[in-house]
């Protein structure tokens, strides 16, 4: 029996007259890491924010642990509340990081779960001497958890700092070390190292190398081709809004099928 925690069948996307994803169908089980690849304009980016509910698929239905989260076409039914619930499936690590910069390191990584527990607060009816009990006890959970995140990701010294005091590799580590602070079922990263220079993509990519078990499921858009070759169980290159090709990561880079895929590959190579 398989032990798919995502399913994604027939997501359609367009933008005006431009449709960007047309039938876009893949499954991924628990613990895989799926690289993402193909040129600018493939449809990647857009089709992880469908993932991620930043962006509203016109057709097609995600499902996670086999729960339909959506079905585009009763979209226009889900309030503000179920994108909420349904956007906690996922974790989302930007390529330009999008750390709050008011707050310190420590403070951006508890900020969603404390903002969580208040929700919880509210959800359980709590009121006075129980609100602030419960509140406390889970703040300071949270903050166990995100000092223990800190310390997987390498930062645990940079608890106080703020991101203007950091790198660009320290800032892209605590921007992974908020999206785990969440529990997601699914992590997903638009091309985190993009906005990096040589030495520090090395950095981030060791975190996310680091991250894989069997426990924890990747989506991950890349244009790291070694990355993509030496830790993703599974490849999909996309071309013009649809899946041109996919399989095991030696399949797909050692014998790719498609011309596009010969090509992109090729072009990869000479950079």
């Amino acid at each position: 029996m398989s032990d798919s925690i995502l399913k994604v069948e027939g997501i359609e996307k367009s933008f005006g007259d431009v449709q960007v994803l047309k039938g876009i169908s893949f499954t991924l089980e628990k613990g895989e890491v799926l690289a993402l690849i193909g040129s600018s304009g493939s449809g990647k980016t857009t089709l992880l924010r469908c993932l991620n509910f930043l962006e509203t698929p016109d057709k097609g239905t995600i499902t996670v642990d086999g729960k339909l989260l959506i079905d585009g076409e009763e979209h226009k039914n889900m309030s503000d509340k179920e994108i909420r619930e349904n956007r906690l499936n996922f974790g989302l690590v930007f390529q330009s990081f999008n750390l709050f910069p008011q707050y310190s390191v420590l403070k951006n990584v508890t900020l969603a779960p404390d903002l969580a527990v208040k929700e919880e607060i509210k959800h359980m009816k709590l009121t006075g001497a129980q609100a602030k009990q419960y509140k406390e006890k889970r703040y300071a959970e949270n903050m166990a958890n995100a000092l223990m995140l800190l310390e997987r990701v390498g930062l645990a010294d940079k608890k106080d700092a703020y991101p203007c005091q950091l790198s660009g590799g320290q800032s892209q580590r605590v921007a992974i070390a908020r999206a785990l602070a969440m529990t997601p079922k699914i992590l997903c990263f638009d091309e985190p190292t993009s906005a990096l220079d040589p030495e520090l993509t090395g950095e981030v990519l060791k975190v996310i190398r680091g991250l894989k078990s069997k426990d924890t499921t990747m989506v991950v858009v890349t244009h790291e081709m070694e990355f993509a070759r030496s830790v993703a169980d599974k490849v999909i290159y996309m071309s013009n809004g649809v899946i041109e090709e996919e399989g095991r990561p030696k399949d797909v880079f050692l014998h790719p099928q498609s011309p596009n895929l010969q090509a992109f590959l090729q072009k990869a190579k000479e950079k």
